[in-house]
C-alpha cells in the first residue's frame, strides 16, 4: 500500500447532500441540513497500521461556526476514536490529524490557521483493526451547513501546514479587529469613533464606585462577623459566606480575564488581515508569540494604542477596566486575569496557579507521576508563587488548576496510566494496591478481573489486555487514591508558602464524578465551572453537604450571533437582550443558594473573530474588540448587583423570568 492512501467518501449519512464542485481543486461542496448529516468513508482493515497522518483540505460556506466530528472505528460496533474539531468561514483550513492522537494520551492539538480546536474524546482504537471512518456535524447554527472538502489522504510523512489559504470573500477582519463577514448595529465604523469612545471612559473613570451597599472590598455592610484581615469562609447558619477583610458578608460576583484580551492567532492567517503593522512599530505591544510558536495580534490592544499612544495605553486600560467592573457592580478581579491591576487597586481578585511538573513525568495526558518521590519537590515550586501574594488583604484565594485534561477522558486516570506510560512509580503503586487488595495472588486477581494477569504486568510493560468492568472499579478506587495525593501534596505545599489565604478548588470542566470527589476533600472551597442555564442545585447541594464547604462556579456565560461573532459561546440565547436576562438568572439564583459563595463570568471581552489561541470565536463579553459595552448585559448586571446581597439573604427572590435559550454553538 505503500506511504500514502487516499480514501474517499463511501456514502452519504442523514440528509446530507452533494451540491456540486468544490472551490477547492480536487473538492466537493456538501450541504446538511440537520446535525448528524456526514459522510461515511470504508478502507481495508489495518490500512492506517504504520501511517502518521490523515489530512484533508476543507472550505466552510456561510459565516457561523459548523463543529465536526471525525471518526475512526474498529469494525461495525467497535471501539471508537473521536476527534472534534471547527473551522473558519471564508478561509480554506487543511485538516491534519496525527494518528497517534487515537492513543488517547493527549486531549488537544494545536489550532492550525483555519483548522480550529482539534480535541480528542472516544476509544483507544487500534489502527490495524481500524477499517471505517466518518466525518458529520457535531453542531451548526440554524442555517444548513455548507462546506467543501477533498478526499482525505493517510500519509507516512507529515503533510505541509497550509500557508497561503483560498478566501473567497477576501480578509475576514478589518481594521479594528471587527468581523468583516458580518453587519451590526453597534459596530465601529471610524477611528474617530473608537478614540472618542476610549477617552470618554477614561474621563468617567474617575467617578466610577461600588453600590452603596457594598464595603470598600465589595461586601455587604448589612452584614458584619470577625474580622481577621484577609478573606475567609463562614457559615451562620443558615447559609455559606465569604469574608472580607474588614468582616463584611461577602459574594464573589467575577469577571475572567481581566485583560486586554482578544488575541487572534494569526499564524498562517496573516492574508486574511486587512491591516497587520510592522512589529517594529508603536503597535509592537500587540504582538506576541505563543508556547505553541505561533504568532498572535491583540487588535483590542492596537485600539488603545490608537487612542492613548504605545506609553499610556496599558495604564489608560486599567483604570477604564476597573471603573467599568465597579460601575456594573462586579467585586471580584477573577481567573486569567493581570491580578496585579486589582492588588495596587485593592480590587478583590483571585489567582490562578499552574502545574508544569519538571522532577517527575506526566502518565497519563496532564496527570502528573504523584507517587515518585520527587513529586513532592514539584509541589514545593508549584506554590513558590503565592509567597509574592501571601500578606496581600485583597487576594481572596487561588485555584489549584483550571479543567484538568484527565477529567475530560473517557478512561480513569489510573486505566489511562496503563495504556499510556509502560514504566512509572505510580504503576508500581497501583501494583502494590492490589497485591495487598488481592493477598499477593496472581490468581485471585486473574479471577477477579476475569482476564489472565500479574501484579508484576500491572507494574511495568506495554499494556495490551483488555480492560474488564472488574479491573475497572479496581481501577476507579485507586484514581481516587491518585487525585487525593495529587490534591494533598499541592494544597499542603501551598499552606506552607501562604498560610493566610483560600485554596478555591481544581475548577472542574463539571460536577466530579464520584471517584474524583472523594480525591477531593482538602480544599477550603469548591470549584467547579459550570455552562448550564443554572446552577445545577440538586446536584451541588448534596456535594457542598458532603463535603462541608461552599462551592464556587469559575466559569458561565451566555453569547448570541447578532454582533459579528461566528459562535455564540456554551450557552445560547437569541440576541442581546436575552444575554441580560440569561445573566440575571444564572446569577441570582445562584446567590440565593445557601451553598453557593460566587460565580465568576467568563469574559470581560469577546473572543477574536478569527479565534484566540485555539480557534475559540465567542460573543461571551461585556465588551467587544473596540472596548463598546453590551448595554443590555451591562444594565442587567447592576440591576442584579444592586439587589444582589438581599437575594442572598433571603430577604428578596431572585429574578426568575423566562429566557429563550438556544441550542449551543461553541469549539
Amino acid at each position: 500500500m505503500g506511504d500514502k492512501l487516499e480514501i474517499r467518501p463511501a456514502g452519504l449519512l442523514g440528509r446530507l447532500r452533494e451540491d456540486g464542485i468544490g472551490s477547492i481543486e480536487g473538492a466537493t461542496w456538501y450541504v446538511a441540513e440537520e446535525v448528524g448529516d456526514g459522510l461515511v468513508y470504508y478502507f481495508p482493515r489495518g490500512a492506517l497500521a504504520g501511517m502518521n497522518w490523515l489530512t484533508a483540505d476543507m472550505l466552510l460556506n456561510g459565516k457561523f461556526l459548523v463543529v465536526f466530528v471525525l471518526s475512526l472505528q474498529e469494525g461495525e460496533g467497535g471501539p471508537t476514536f473521536r476527534m472534534v474539531f471547527g473551522a473558519l468561514n471564508q478561509c480554506q483550513a487543511r485538516i491534519r490529524v496525527p494518528l497517534e492522537a487515537v492513543n488517547q494520551n493527549r486531549w488537544r492539538y494545536p489550532r492550525e490557521g483555519a483548522w480550529l480546536k482539534p480535541m480528542c474524546g472516544g476509544d483507544n482504537v487500534d489502527l490495524s483493526k481500524v477499517d471505517r471512518m466518518t466525518l458529520t456535524v457535531l453542531r451548526k447554527s440554524e442555517e444548513p451547513a455548507r462546506w467543501c472538502i477533498t478526499p482525505f489522504v493517510a500519509t507516512v510523512d507529515e503533510p505541509l501546514k497550509l500557508t497561503k489559504p483560498l478566501l473567497p470573500k477576501g480578509p475576514l477582519l478589518d481594521e479594528f479587529g471587527q468581523s468583516r463577514l458580518h453587519e451590526w448595529a453597534t459596530k465601529t465604523r471610524s477611528e474617530k469613533e473608537l478614540v472618542e469612545r476610549l477617552k470618554l471612559q477614561l474621563e468617567e473613570a474617575a467617578h466610577s464606585r461600588f453600590p452603596e451597599s457594598y464595603s470598600r472590598w465589595g461586601g455587604w455592610k448589612e452584614l458584619k462577623f470577625e474580622a481577621t484581615g484577609f478573606f475567609r469562609i463562614h457559615h451562620d447558619g443558615k447559609r455559606w459566606w465569604l469574608v472580607d477583610p474588614d468582616g463584611y458578608a461577602f459574594w464573589s460576583s467575577g469577571l475572567d480575564c481581566v485583560r486586554p484580551d482578544t488575541d487572534a492567532n494569526i499564524e498562517g492567517l496573516k492574508d486574511a488581515l486587512s491591516w497587520l503593522p510592522e512589529l517594529e512599530s508603536q503597535f509592537k505591544a500587540a504582538f506576541h508569540t505563543s508556547f505553541e510558536g505561533h504568532q498572535h495580534f491583540n487588535y483590542l490592544i492596537a485600539n488603545f494604542v490608537r487612542a492613548f499612544g504605545p506609553d499610556r495605553w496599558y495604564d489608560c486600560w486599567a483604570k477604564i477596566t476597573l471603573s467599568l467592573m465597579r460601575q456594573w457592580g462586579f467585586n471580584t478581579v477573577a481567573n486569567w486575569s493581570d491580578w496585579r491591576i486589582a492588588s495596587r487597586e485593592g480590587f478583590p481578585y483571585v489567582r490562578p496557579l499552574h502545574l508544569q511538573v519538571r522532577h517527575v513525568p506526566y502518565i497519563f495526558r496532564d496527570f502528573p507521576d504523584v507517587f515518585h518521590p520527587d513529586f513532592e519537590q514539584d509541589a514545593e515550586e508549584f506554590a513558590e508563587p503565592l509567597k509574592e501574594t501571601a500578606e496581600d488583604p485583597a487576594f481572596i484565594g487561588y485555584f489549584l488548576m483550571n479543567e484538568p485534561t484527565w477529567g475530560f477522558a473517557k478512561q480513569l486516570p489510573a486505566e489511562g496510566m496503563l495504556l499510556a506510560t509502560p514504566s512509572c512509580a505510580t504503576r508500581l503503586a497501583l501494583s502494590d494496591f492490589l497485591r495487598k487488595l488481592y493477598s499477593n495472588s496472581n490468581a485471585a486477581l486473574s479471577s477477579a478481573w476475569g482476564i489472565d494477569v500479574t501484579f508484576a504486568e500491572v507494574a511495568e510493560g506495554e499494556w495490551r489486555k483488555p480492560i474488564t468492568e472488574a479491573a475497572r472499579a479496581d481501577l476507579a478506587e485507586f484514581s481516587t487514591l491518585m487525585v487525593k495525593r495529587l490534591y494533598e501534596s499541592l494544597s499542603a505545599a501551598c499552606k506552607r508558602v501562604d498560610p493566610n489565604h483560600l485554596n478555591l478548588g481544581a475548577r472542574y470542566y463539571t460536577v466530579p464524578p464520584d471517584w474524583a470527589v472523594e480525591g477531593m476533600k482538602c480544599f477550603d472551597v469548591f470549584s467547579i465551572n459550570c455552562y448550564m442555564e443554572r446552577v445545577p442545585a440538586d446536584k451541588l447541594r448534596p456535594l457542598s453537604e458532603k463535603l462541608g464547604m461552599p462551592i464556587l462556579i469559575g466559569e458561565w456565560h451566555f453569547g448570541a450571533l447578532d454582533v459579528g461573532l461566528p459562535a455564540s459561546g456554551i450557552g445560547r440565547v437569541a440576541n442581546q437582550e436575552e444575554r441580560g436576562k440569561a445573566f440575571r438568572v444564572y446569577l441570582e439564583t445562584a446567590a440565593a443558594e445557601p451553598w453557593c459563595v460566587g460565580v465568576h463570568y467568563f469574559t470581560l471581552y469577546d473572543q477574536s473573530a478569527i479565534g484566540r489561541f485555539d480557534g475559540e470565536n465567542y460573543n461571551i463579553g461585556f465588551l467587544d474588540v473596540c472596548n463598546r459595552p453590551y448595554e443590555p448585559l451591562v444594565e442587567a448586571a447592576k440591576l442584579s448587583h444592586e439587589r444582589l446581597y438581599k437575594v442572598a439573604s433571603g430577604q428578596l427572590p431572585p429574578y426568575d423570568e423566562p429566557v429563550q435559550y438556544l441550542p449551543k454553538l461553541f469549539l
